[in-house]
């Protein structure tokens, strides 16, 4: 088992550990903006004897597709286009082996610094991290628990091309809806063998798989946690899941919806609060009752989650999901164990009393995502945002009350200042520009729905 999230501290602690293992490589890793891993593979003697790498500022800012946002003034006074070096430093806690690898070979995540020291505001790690220090001022926790939802695909290397469900063991298409099916998931019982194989020679806490609702999409959960430490375990197993899916001839995507006519994929995280003092649930009162301040957490994500929706939701695809009728939510009402609504209080005892917000999808940076809805939930409580009334029944009949579009969805975090206090205001100025660089983009690409329909009709 890997103990380096527990026992590892200091770069003398993560030498020991690689000498240990007799690592040869040495895969450096930067999350950036979009939950990409940028970085370097060094031999360990060079990762000895750096203590680290370098790699341009500009990188953590890059678009999905490898650009820089487009040049403006905004853009140039939140970050340097003169396209310096940051220092990246490794966290020991993160050492992993790449189970994978051929030779014995180690993958580490690093943080990122300026030239003067100081940490990278807008790096994805340090954004989470700043939200953790704002909790942890208040005497608070957060503990949280993400389900990652993702499909199985047929390779495809033609865009043009839509995308299917890969062949199982009986030679056939999954083509029917399998809900919580254990016959189809075991049609992948090899490729989910190794799966869990990685995860536990990672030490990625996985606890349980279902197939959901899609055809071949399925579920896996991780184990409650600390935040940093479950973004980290969700970055890890996004680049454990593809490159185990191709080892057995497919896919595997988190596009948000990456199939017509089949559900969009989540990134569902519960949420609870602790008090730092006692370790008890500040969401209950002595009695069991809910507390006001889980009513405020709600509160907050109610206000606060349609201005950082583009957090949630990053990309154009991201709203295809968050439409009425497709298994996902359309607005932001709270009920008790109610899977329409946008907040779900899932049926627990008080010591467990927690709210899970269905929005994300699983195409959200986690880090981003976690710092997002804990900011979202640390505001209500900052200002006693009182919540409505719980949704008791079906909520996918009511008024819509989440952005349309990405477009939309970033305007409304340009305007909200208080998200740019929390998470930082040129973390919230630069991911805006990549947002808008990245609809540009998608915006001068030609669909095959308007080739269908407009190409000989208007």
């Amino acid at each position: 088992m890997n103990t380096a999230a527990n026992a590892l501290n200091t770069f003398n602690d993560l030498e020991r550990w690689l000498n240990e293992r007799r690592v040869t490589e040495v895969e450096c890793l930067v999350p950036d903006l979009t939950g990409v891993a940028r970085g370097k593979i060094l031999p360990r003697s060079k990762l000895t004897e750096d203590r680290g790498m370098r790699l341009p500022e500009t990188i953590i800012g890059l678009t999905v597709t490898g650009n820089w946002p487009d040049a403006n003034t905004a853009i140039d006074e939140l970050l340097n286009t003169n396209d310096p070096d940051m220092s990246l430093v490794p966290d020991p806690r993160t050492v992993r082996m790449v189970p994978w690898a051929t030779d014995p070979t180690a993958q580490v995540i690093h943080d990122c610094y300026f030239r003067d020291g100081t940490a990278v505001d807008y790096a994805p790690r340090q954004v989470l991290r700043n939200v953790l220090h704002l909790y942890e001022k208040q005497g608070w926790k957060p503990v949280v628990a993400p389900e990652l939802e993702f499909y199985l695909v047929e390779k495809n290397t033609n865009a043009d091309v839509p995308l299917r469900p890969p062949i199982g063991r009986s030679g056939r298409y999954e083509t029917s809806r399998q809900h919580y099916s254990i016959d189809a998931v075991n049609e992948f019982d090899p490729l989910f063998e190794e799966i869990y194989d990685y995860c536990d020679a990672m030490d990625l806490d996985v606890d349980t798989l279902i197939h959901e609702m899609g055809a071949g999409q399925m579920e896996i959960n991780f184990l409650h946690g600390d935040p940093l430490d479950l973004a980290d375990k969700v970055f890890f197993f996004k680049r454990t899941l593809r490159e185990a899916a191709l080892r057995h001839g497919m896919y595997a995507t988190f596009m948000a919806k990456p199939m017509e006519g089949e559900p969009g994929s989540a990134m569902h995280v519960h949420q609870s609060v602790l008090d730092l003092k006692t370790g008890a649930n500040i969401f209950s009162n002595d009695d069991g009752t809910a507390s006001q301040a889980f009513n405020y957490y709600i509160g907050g994500l109610q206000k606060y989650i349609p201005p950082a929706l583009s957090f949630l939701a990053p990309y154009v695809n991201s709203y295809r999901r968050l439409v009425p009728n497709a298994a996902a939510p359309v607005n932001l009402h709270w009920g008790s164990d109610n899977r329409t609504v946008g907040l779900r209080v899932p049926s627990s005892n008080p010591a467990n009393r927690r709210v899970e917000n269905r929005v994300i999808g699983a195409d959200a940076n986690p880090y981003v995502a976690m710092a997002t809805t804990l900011a979202c939930g640390y505001l209500g409580m900052i200002q006693q945002l009182e919540c409505s009334t719980e949704m008791t029944g079906n909520a996918y009949l009511s008024r819509e009350g989440l952005p349309g579009s990405l477009s939309e969805a970033v305007s409304l975090l340009e305007e909200c200042s208080e998200l740019h206090s929390v998470l930082g205001r040129r973390f919230c100025g630069i991911y805006r520009a990549v947002k808008l660089s990245e609809h540009v983009e998608f915006m001068r690409a030609i669909s095959p729905w308007e080739r269908e329909h407009l190409l000989l009709h208007v």
